[in-house]
């Protein structure tokens, strides 16, 4: 590839006027111009031709692409070694240094950056438009249609730049009018659903109808079929009907032939002859007919069957899309099917719910009534109802009825001194009734479990409460009176079944509840009031409703939804409904006759009730079994409490067979029986109900 280079480095010309846009551009173009005229020194026989210096000699060029200039001569490979020899051009070596120079000291982190790098390639080429006096006007017009379609660029791009921010405003109208056209939508969608809802009952009005014609068509079926046969008894008697009719007139032909015969004379022997033939051909004729008849009997015309073809085509299309709409609507059915028969055991469900509290509830019995037979009125009946449910109401009526006539008693009668008597009742003879109050046996109560407990806690031993009771009573009022305190503290725990205090004291002394009940209990309702207080900070004494629930979570962390929500509608038992505050202290409080409060109550209601759904639970695991080992009954404990540790397994087996926890009951011991030490016992869910989860329900300690 041949470059060209300038012929007379002297000449100078001013630039062209497209070079003045750029500040300063005329300078350097002048400058340039001077510094090339003065370095430049082309021998005057090389002024205007073209020079010999080869484009792929050594050096750095900067015009790459140019198109062969030279003559084909030039290029022959004999001159080639020549020309690898001569060096390149310094004109053109000096027009590279002063553009790299150029494109060296722009920007071209600025937005106009391709117009900046464009104008050094410019002031070259102008250079060389001025220089080359013979190829000026080519190249003019080469650089002026190329600045007409730069400009004419520039004005289009300055043209398209509102249209931009047009479809910018346009987008975003769009989208207003989409999020329009899908609210629009929803109400069509809402009309969608009912019109399908309308046309799943009208699907199964068809559904009927289907059914119906169904029967119909059965029916029909069995008739036609009747009517075949008929016809086709018909058909056999036509036929032999028809077979009597031809003999007979044959044979009324033959007569008649015969008086003819007789009549005109004519030869016997040809008449025979003709006779013979013509039932010859009579015989032919019946046989082929009776063949026909035979072999087309069932042919229908070939127009009918092209018609019953054309409707049965028509038909089986029919039947095709019949069939696919009638698959749809099944899997409808059976879909709508499912539905109902979810919602038919949930209404049964409800049913039978309903049904056991109408029992439970319903009729109410006229409990103000009893105010007229009840010491203190209406006024005390009140208070003794205030809060409970009709089979309290009953404990409550017989303590009260009981209470009375316990009063009219002086002296009950001794149970004797047998081994199955209790010690604390062992005693022959009449004891003296005391006549106390229940003020007065709640206090007796209560400071026999105070010395007892401050016993065990110094000697480390847990005493029977039978024998610790008898012992108590002989040292505080002598061996003489043990008994009428006894006997008199016993029976009002026996009548006095609604009063906490009274009943479990009385259900422990019995042996029907185990004692560590009693302290579970206890020790559950401590930890609730240090929980409630630690979420007080302020010591005021009142917590919201969602620092209780968060409290009663904390500290029953196993317990239901359901069960938290009773215990805090208890918790506002007294409260106004528009009161947020609760006051938690209060809930703790007990009358002067050891009455707590409903939230207490409710606690402890909850604490039998979760025990017996927790032995329920393992009941059913050691399903129809009548006897059941130790190894069997802790698997089932696994299996419903996985989270339960050895020490309180050991614990609960121990109950279950009466034996210590280093001495594992290896006998089997009946279902029944084992429950029910277990029911007696302080039995508790350890660990979330696998079915349920961390929701399972239970509480945990």
């Amino acid at each position: 590839m041949w470059d060209l280079v300038v012929g007379d480095p002297a000449f100078v010309r001013t630039a062209p006027e497209s070079s003045s846009e750029i500040p300063g551009c005329q300078t350097r173009i002048n400058s340039l111009k001077y510094i090339l005229s003065k370095k430049q020194k082309t021998p005057p026989s090389a002024r205007g031709h073209w020079s010999t210096w080869p484009a792929f000699a050594s050096g750095q060029t900067v015009l790459k692409h140019h198109k062969p200039c030279c003559a084909p001569e030039e290029r022959q490979s004999s001159n080639k070694q020549a020309l690898l020899t001569v060096p390149k051009p310094r004109y053109l070596e000096q027009l590279e240094s002063y553009l790299r120079k150029e494109l060296q000291s722009l920007d071209l982190t600025k937005k106009n950056s391709q117009e900046l790098k464009l104008q050094p390639y410019r002031e070259i080429f102008e250079f060389f438009i001025d220089n080359f006096k013979t190829y000026k006007p080519l190249l003019s017009a080469i650089k002026d249609e190329y600045e007409l379609t730069l400009a004419h660029q520039k004005k289009t791009i300055r043209a398209l730049e509102p249209l931009k921010a047009m479809i910018t405003t346009v987008s975003e109208e769009c989208t207003r009018q989409i999020l329009a056209l899908q609210e629009k939508e929803k109400d069509e969608i809402n009309m969608l659903k009912q019109e399908k809802q309308r046309l799943l009952k009208f699907i199964d009005k068809i559904k009927e109808e289907k059914n119906s014609l169904q029967t119909q068509v059965e029916h029909l079926q069995t008739s036609v079929a009747e009517e075949y046969a008929h016809y086709l008894n018909e058909y056999s008697a036509r036929k032999l009907l028809l077979a009597k009719l031809n003999d007979m007139h044959n044979e009324q032909l033959d007569m008649t032939r015969h008086q003819v015969q007789d009549i005109k004379g004519e030869d016997v022997v040809k008449l025979t002859l003709a006779l013979k033939v013509a039932r010859q051909d009579l015989t032919k004729a019946q046989v082929k007919l009776n063949t026909m008849i035979a072999d087309y009997e069932d042919v229908v015309p070939r127009r009918d069957f092209e018609s019953l073809q054309k409707k049965y085509s028509d038909l089986l299309q029919e039947m095709k899309t019949l069939q696919k709409n009638f698959d749809q609507l099944h899997k409808e059915y059976e879909t709508l099917l499912e539905v109902h028969r979810e919602t038919a055991e949930e209404r049964d469900n409800f049913c039978t719910e309903l049904q056991r509290v109408q029992h439970n509830y319903t009729p109410r019995p006229n409990w103000p009534k009893c105010s007229e037979v009840i010491p203190g009125g209406a006024d005390r009946w009140a208070c003794l109802a205030e809060g409970k449910s009709s089979s309290q109401l009953v404990d409550v009526l017989l303590e009260e009825i009981g209470t009375g006539a316990l009063k009219e008693i002086n002296v009950f009668p001794g149970w004797g001194k047998g081994d199955k008597v209790p010690v604390y009742l062992r005693h022959e003879g009449e004891v003296k009734n005391k006549k106390l109050t229940k003020k007065d046996v709640v206090n007796i109560l209560k400071d026999v479990w105070k010395e007892k407990i401050a016993l065990e806690q110094q000697t480390g031993k847990r005493s029977s409460l039978p024998e610790f009771f008898l012992s108590y009573l002989q040292k505080k009022y002598g061996d003489a009176a043990a008994m009428e305190w006894s006997y008199t503290l016993y029976e009002n725990m026996r009548l006095c079944r609604s009063n906490h205090v009274l009943s479990s004291f009385y259900n422990i002394l019995t042996g029907k509840v185990g004692e560590q009940q009693y302290h579970s209990q206890n020790q559950l309702i401590s930890n609730l009031q240090k929980e409630l207080a630690a979420c007080d900070s302020s010591n005021s004494g009142f917590l919201t409703s969602k620092q209780f629930s968060m409290a009663l979570r904390e500290a029953f962390p196993l317990k239901r939804k359901e069960s938290i929500q009773e215990l805090l509608d208890a918790s506002k038992y007294k409260l106004d409904s528009t009161e947020d505050l609760i006051d938690y202290i209060s809930l703790f409080k007990e009358d002067e006759e050891g009455n707590s409060e409903p939230f207490v109550a409710k606690l402890r209601s909850q604490y039998v009730r979760e025990k017996q759904e927790y032995l329920k639970q393992l009941k059913s695991k050691l399903g129809d079994v009548i006897e059941v080992k130790a190894d069997d009954l802790k698997g089932a404990f696994y299996t419903i409490d996985p989270d339960i540790d050895d020490q309180t397994l050991d614990t609960y087996i121990g109950l279950a067979y009466q034996v210590r926890r280093e001495q594992p009951g290896q006998e089997v011991v009946p279902v029944e029986t084992a429950l029910e030490r277990l029911l007696a016992g302080d039995v508790r869910r350890v660990g979330p109900s696998p079915r349920e989860g961390s929701t399972a329900g239970f509480e945990g300690h």
